[in-house]
């Protein structure tokens, strides 16, 4: 199973140093088209994507979701930080275990 990044230019350089592989997009025709690619590679498991983009393409990323088992969608913080309104992943992490990680931001 691989990994597959769709975001920013800054983001997807970040993920290729951690070995996945990516496509940089910088339009919503851009992502809605690599989202499409991704979802018909049979050997991606799990399509990381950052949270700015998904927002610019929702339609087609819950579509996908809810058609298809995989790629598993991961929506991630972009360099700018979450969206408002949304939980960080520290939030996340906190919620799914019950216990407290580390410091709050801005603390």
């Amino acid at each position: 199973m691989k990994f597959f990044c769709i975001a920013d230019e800054d983001t997807v350089r970040g993920f290729r140093l951690a070995g996945v592989d990516g496509t940089a997009v910088g339009t919503p025709a851009e992502a809605a088209d690599a989202l499409r690619r991704a979802a018909g590679r049979p050997d991606l498991g799990i399509v990381i994507i950052t949270d700015a983009v998904a927002g610019d393409i929702r339609t087609e990323v819950d579509a996908l979701r809810m058609g298809q088992g995989t790629p598993l969608i991961v929506e991630v913080p972009g360099p700018e930080g979450p969206m408002p309104g949304r939980k960080t992943l520290r939030e996340f992490v906190q919620e799914a275990v019950g216990i407290r990680i580390g410091q709050e931001e801005g603390a």
